[in-house]
């Protein structure tokens, strides 16, 4: 297909009306012309927007892994452990916010490595994207079968994941709409169950339900709220980074909504604080109503959701059939979960194969706006890789997860850095910052800040392995392997093509449909 350039035109500022104005009239044409052109469909409305994000970064991290981290660094390591890595992951989401209310594409985190820094960086963070996506829909698939055995322990786990992958195929294949709708329902239950995890818990806190007020005494087991000292707090740090990932889909979807110039700003604006602060809250009420001694905040697992801390205080309130409530509940989580990786895997291959760096077969984008061939490969390989988790003791699985574990934290900090670059650019092309949409606040502070802090938590992954007389080389090695596989498809790019840094005054900021 032909390839038509747009001249983008600037946007409005940040919370000023609606240009209506030729000029910001073409622009809208220009991203509607670029996503038609393309064959992708318009169609994520505000609502699907938000709930995308929210359902990206509320799952089984909070519902379930919280608990481990209460336990790991107490109540007070818990709470400064996610305040930490929200920060961070706020500038990482306005350094996306402003780039994509400026160029909304779908598989914009390897578009804007590709324009703003390197194309080899955006060939490497492109796949290193659906990569992370691709062997997270098996893991999905996998825990949802071990959450249906609570209610049907003899049926065997293929069935239900069979069953599982075709609902998430069919959502996504009927159209772009298909995936906001499921994500914006899962998503919605979720929120749900946390509202009434923290009204019922502040009514525990107060004596309103349970008969007396908990005071701070279990807050302070043990006379402090912190445990475990620096390293149980850099190891909450990590489990905290892996909670948040999924917020970035916002980014991704944003070559698919409406309206991004406004869409896109309002939904980092709010979803990000609501994110937080569900986060936050809930693990404050964890800490007033359970001691970090508590054994089960430890064991908790998807197979084991009875010692959910969400399951333990519904039971502690005195409400019935907590533990199969939460248990539906964690199922939502598992397919939203699924959902968004089954969309965002097809995304990106298709964004790589539009940029030449992926076979141009999976380009092609059905009469629905949905690139079916893409589509078609990742249902396969998220299959075939459950399949090979079921083989002998998994072990193959086990590495291709291990792979994975790193990516998401690095496709964080390939935006910190592009952002960085996108506005070092628009300014030496002499653009003018008022033309922006949305402009990220505490530039270049916050883009540092985010680079700084992502590249903290990707060294720190199992510092606890340094610390000690024996160091496993086999779980370092299984944990980092992630970062050499990155590198190589960085460097080995760059090799091959010949590429270079884009100098600031030759950044392509034009909307290419």
């Amino acid at each position: 297909m032909a390839s038509v350039r747009l001249e983008s035109h600037p946007a409005p500022a940040s919370g000023a009306p609606e240009d209506r104005t030729p000029a910001a009239a073409g622009t809208s044409a220009a991203l509607g012309a670029r996503a038609q052109d393309a064959g992708l469909k318009r169609a994520l409305r505000p609502r699907h927007l938000s709930m995308i994000a929210i359902g990206g970064a509320i799952g089984t991290g909070l519902f379930v892994a919280s608990g481990s981290s209460i336990s790991t660094a107490g109540p007070g390591g818990a709470l400064l452990a996610y305040a930490i890595v929200g920060l961070m992951v706020y500038f990482v989401m306005t350094s996306l916010g402003e780039m994509a209310t400026f160029m909304p594409v779908a598989g914009s985190f390897e578009q804007y490595a590709t324009r703003f820094v390197d194309p080899a960086l955006g060939f490497a963070l492109g796949w290193n994207y659906w990569y992370t996506w691709a062997v997270t829909l098996p893991a999905e698939l996998a825990a949802g079968a071990m959450v249906m055995k609570y209610w049907f322990p003899n049926t065997p786990s293929i069935v239900w994941s069979a069953l599982f992958l075709a609902l998430l195929f069919v959502l996504n294949v009927v159209s772009v709409k298909g995936y906001g709708e499921g994500e914006y329902w899962f998503a919605g239950v979720k929120v749900i169950t946390i509202l009434v995890f923290l009204a019922v818990g502040l009514l525990m806190i107060f004596g309103i339900l349970g008969g007396h007020p908990t005071g701070f005494h279990t807050f302070n087991t043990g006379g402090s709220p912190f445990h475990g000292g620096w390293l149980g707090l850099l190891s909450t740090v990590m489990v905290a980074g892996f909670a948040f990932q999924g917020t970035e889909l916002v980014g991704l979807a944003a070559g698919e909504s409406e309206n991004p110039r406004e869409t896109v700003p309002k939904a980092i604006r709010q979803v990000f604080w609501r994110i937080l602060l569900f986060y936050v809250l809930a693990i404050f009420v964890m800490g007033m109503l359970i001691p970090y001694t508590d054994p089960n905040l430890l064991n908790a697992s998807v197979d084991n959701i009875a010692i959910s801390p969400f399951t333990l205080v519904f039971q502690r309130a005195g409400l019935a059939f907590a533990a199969a409530v939460m248990n539906a509940v964690i199922l939502t989580a598992v397919l939203s979960a699924g959902n968004s990786a089954l969309y965002a895997s097809s995304r990106m291959l298709w964004a790589l194969a539009r940029e030449g760096k992926a076979p141009r077969v999976f380009a092609r984008v059905g009469r629905r706006g949905v690139p079916m061939n893409a589509l078609y490969v990742n249902t396969v390989i998220g299959f075939v890789a459950f399949l090979s988790s079921l083989v002998g003791n998994g072990a193959v699985y086990t590495w291709m997860l291990n792979a994975a574990s790193l990516t998401g934290f690095l496709a964080w900090l390939g935006v910190a850095v592009s952002h960085y670059r996108f506005r070092k650019a628009y300014l030496a092309q002499g653009r003018d910052l008022n033309d922006l949409a949305y402009r990220a606040k505490a530039y270049p502070f916050g883009p540092i800040l985010a680079a700084v802090l992502c590249g903290v938590v990707i060294i720190g992954q199992d510092i606890s392995a340094f610390v000690g007389g024996h160091i496993d080389w086999a779980g370092v090695l299984a944990t980092y392997i992630g970062i050499p596989l990155f590198l190589v498809l960085w460097f080995g790019y760059k090799l091959i093509k010949r590429t270079k840094v884009v100098p600031l005054h030759k950044v392509d900021f034009d909307v290419r449909a």
